[in-house]
């Protein structure tokens, strides 16, 4: 036990503000010797969303200075968001913004080495895609994919690059995270046997955006290339603006937040994805016309495809009603409880103090919990650039430099979207569904799942 405290602490000791900014220590010193270290890095914006201006601007402008990068086009086919993020840029960095009515302009001009992308959830993959063959490195936020279709081609073609891309699941740059999977991976905790998920919010405007619905005009846009590979549908501001409420745009609940919380189980058990999933839920409080569910259920069976009598459970609820913005994720063993949402291990629930104390289960606290709740994740409508994520994107942007796989690599998304598009799949017919492993594909009741 108190080799793991040791770990734990020296882990935390390399981090800033508890946070897991880079496998190694950085200095002006350290960039000299990397190739190109004084060249600026010319960063282009990939649709001037919400997302962008509430969390991946300030998380910029927290580290560009010291890494020597620069924000220098604005892509978005909204000529309204286009200008405002043109405008905002210029004031920060002081200088001209290139303004790119689409992305096939920004990269056509040779403007950005890097980019990030924010756009619609179905879109995230297709725009990683497009970077990735321009030779630009990437930020994608998630969910990565919503269609098993776009997440095979994107992880193909960035797998066969050589770009950083790193997926916007910002609890792999947490040192409490990262000291949870430590101490997993050890065997000290003991088999998984469950895993309990949760995210609840009450907030009626969630997702919804009247004021900018009622100002969007088809005109001032270009509806095609915002549909993508998506099938077509006339005109409809709220699916462009509001396209959370609405499938096959955006999965909803899976997508944006069960993807956070499911890329941890991926990534401290090392499975690539459930073995199946059930779900339940409906449109129970806002009857507003969106398509996406408010309440959901889904049950998960983890393990090894070639063992089914081994493995662990994990339950994902959501709802947007009646929630306290505080998200779960317990682990437990037969031994105890790991918990991040107070970041304490203890034998708490064990099948007996002695069992526990033999398997090193005595209480103690990860990381962060000596470091001022600096990482507490952030469940609110607006982040506003919260300390996860600007670790995420300093891990990102050292990448770029030192050329390092970065603490969410493409195989995180691929997975996590796996996961996801399962979801989706048991949502949408009621039935079980399954991975195809030969295929790559989500099964259920014997078909491929398609939207």
């Amino acid at each position: 036990m108190e080799e793991s405290r040791r770990k734990f602490i020296k882990q935390a000791s390399i981090a800033t503000g508890g946070l897991l900014v880079s496998k190694t220590a950085w200095s002006a010193q350290s960039y000299k010797r990397i190739i190109g270290a004084n060249d600026r890095v010319r960063v282009g914006v990939v649709g001037y969303s919400d997302r962008h201006k509430g969390a991946h601007m300030p998380c910029f402008m927290n580290h560009y200075k010291e890494l020597n990068f620069d924000i220098v086009a604005v892509s978005d086919i909204w000529n309204k968001r286009r200008e405002e993020g043109v405008a905002t840029w210029k004031q920060k960095m002081g200088h001209d913004i290139e303004a790119c009515r689409n992305n096939e302009e920004m990269y056509g001009k040779k403007l950005v080495d890097a980019v990030f992308v924010s756009t619609a959830d179905f879109q995230h993959a297709r725009h990683a895609i497009e970077a990735v063959k321009a030779g630009c490195d990437v930020y994608c936020e998630k969910p990565f994919a919503e269609t098993m279709e776009d997440n095979r081609e994107a992880l193909k073609v960035i797998k066969a690059s050589d770009r950083i891309v790193q997926i916007g699941s910002q609890r792999r740059s947490g040192t409490n995270y990262h000291a949870a999977n430590d101490f997993i991976k050890s065997g000290k905790f003991g088999p998984i046997t469950m895993v309990e998920l949760a995210w609840n919010v009450n907030q009626p405007g969630r997702w919804r955006r009247p004021d900018v619905v009622a100002q969007l005009k088809e005109a001032d846009t270009d509806w095609k290339r915002f549909l993508g590979n998506r099938p077509f549908e006339k005109f409809d501001p709220r699916i462009y603006l509001e396209y959370r409420l609405f499938w096959p745009y955006s999965s909803g609940l899976p997508g944006q937040w069960m993807s956070h919380q499911i890329d941890t189980v991926h990534w401290f058990t090392g499975l690539k994805h459930p073995r199946s999933v059930t779900a339940n839920g409906g449109i129970y409080q806002w009857k507003d016309g969106r398509r996406n569910w408010d309440t959901i259920t889904a049950v998960f069976d983890y393990g090894p495809a070639d063992d089914p009598a081994t493995g662990f459970q994990v339950s994902f609820q959501s709802r947007m009603h009646n929630g306290t913005e505080n998200p779960t994720e317990i682990y437990y063993s037969n031994g105890g409880e790991l918990n991040l949402d107070t970041n304490k291990i203890s034998p708490k629930g064990g099948l007996t103090q002695r069992f526990a104390a033999a398997m090193n289960m005595q209480p103690f606290l990860l990381p962060e919990q000596t470091l001022a709740s600096t990482e507490k994740v952030v469940a609110s409508a607006n982040t506003g650039g919260d300390a996860l994520t600007s670790a995420h994107v300093r891990n990102w942007m050292e990448c770029i430099r030192s050329r390092k796989t970065p603490n969410a690599p493409v195989e995180a998304g691929y997975s996590h979207s796996i996961a996801n598009i399962m979801t989706t799949a048991a949502a949408h017919t009621g039935g079980k569904a399954t991975f195809d492993e030969k295929t790559q594909e989500v099964m259920v009741n014997g078909k491929v799942f398609k939207y």
